[in-house]
């Protein structure tokens, strides 16, 4: 395994079709094995990194690539997890001095977790939306719907990917306060995002199976807006249904192969800034190794003024930090399966 380059300059940078500025890249959304490992070593060896680690009374490890992951994995567990095995709303935040809050945005900022970017491509063969809480599911579609209605060539299908999260009371009032109402799940509230954005009151084809249980059934709808590319609103049964419900993942699993995803398209996905890291080496993983399409990852701007209106999560160190944290792992799981071969 390579040993960690010099951690990289700072500044505007561009890999592949990876663009992350000012900051550190991440790895490049291609299916060639070297050059994910190096962008793994570049984006855990680069400097801001190693300052925050340095931060919280670490101390950098010898060794190789693979054991530099295992440290900041331990290293943040134990100062990083806020979570605790508990959803992303439900996790506490950590009391920090002044001086702390000051590093952790900075390196949130040059790790990429902060300021959108726009598509690197004119066009894609798929445009893929992630779910998450209600008011995402609402400005993630939304922003999706803008970039198709600003000139964003999409040759294949929208999809919108989600689960059967019940959501909670805030998230019900939430959307209660925008005028979206009667949503039980996170795939009902990415259904009425959809059915807002793109303008469209029916389902042109509907899917799926009720298995009794969220764990194990899945629901497919597709719509078609005119003028634009087919949008498919799906949810995944879980790959371990007897421990846990579908996670995101298992969703871009599933959609592959309903979608038939082939060698050299280039899929964007949509997400928050804050979780581009992370769900960006997560896409790489389970859809650009094993199908050996391309993958960029961007979050939404909620400056546009179409998303104005929508409602914003706070954004505080304590969910930087964890988001770190969820790259880190990200990072690691690609590292294993690129080791694996």
């Amino acid at each position: 395994m390579p040993e960690l380059p010099d951690p990289p300059r700072p500044g505007p940078v561009r890999t592949g079709p990876v663009l992350v500025g000012p900051g550190v890249p991440l790895p490049a959304g291609t299916t060639d094995a070297s050059a994910l490992i190096d962008g793994i070593a570049g984006w855990v060896g680069a400097d801001p990194l190693r300052r925050l680690v340095d931060g919280f009374g670490g101390r950098w490890p010898a060794g190789d690539l693979a054991d530099t992951l295992r440290f900041l994995d331990d290293f943040s567990a134990a100062h990083w997890d806020f979570r605790g095995g508990r959803e992303r709303p439900d996790a506490r935040e950590p009391d920090l001095d002044s001086g702390t809050v000051e590093l952790v945005r900075a390196t949130a900022t040059a790790l990429g977790l902060v300021r959108p970017v726009p598509p690197a491509r004119p066009s894609y063969a798929h445009l893929v939306v992630l779910g998450g809480l209600a008011h995402a599911c609402l400005g993630r579609v939304a922003y999706a719907a803008h970039l198709l209605g600003g000139g964003l060539g999409v040759t294949g299908e929208v999809a919108v990917l989600g689960s059967f999260r019940p959501l909670s009371d805030l998230e019900h009032r939430t959307l209660a306060e925008v005028g979206v109402p009667g949503c039980a799940t996170e795939v009902d509230a990415l259904d009425a995002a959809v059915r807002l954005a793109f303008e469209v009151s029916a389902p042109a084809v509907e899917d799926g199976i009720d298995a009794g249980h969220p764990h194990h059934s899945w629901s497919s709808r597709t719509y078609l807006p005119a003028g634009l590319p087919p949008v498919r609103v799906l949810a995944a049964p879980s790959s371990e249904p007897q421990r846990r419900r579908a996670h995101t993942a298992d969703t871009q699993r599933f959609w592959a192969g309903h979608v038939r995803l082939a060698p050299d398209d280039a899929v964007l996905l949509v997400t928050a800034p804050i979780y581009v890291p992370f769900q960006h080496c997560d896409a790489l993983r389970t859809l650009a190794v094993p199908y050996g399409c391309g993958i960029d990852t961007v979050g939404v701007d909620p400056t546009l003024a179409d998303l104005a209106r929508l409602p914003e999560q706070t954004l505080s160190p304590g969910r930087y930090l964890q988001e770190i944290r969820s790259a880190i792992r990200s990072m690691r799981a690609l590292h294993t399966e690129l080791a694996a071969g």
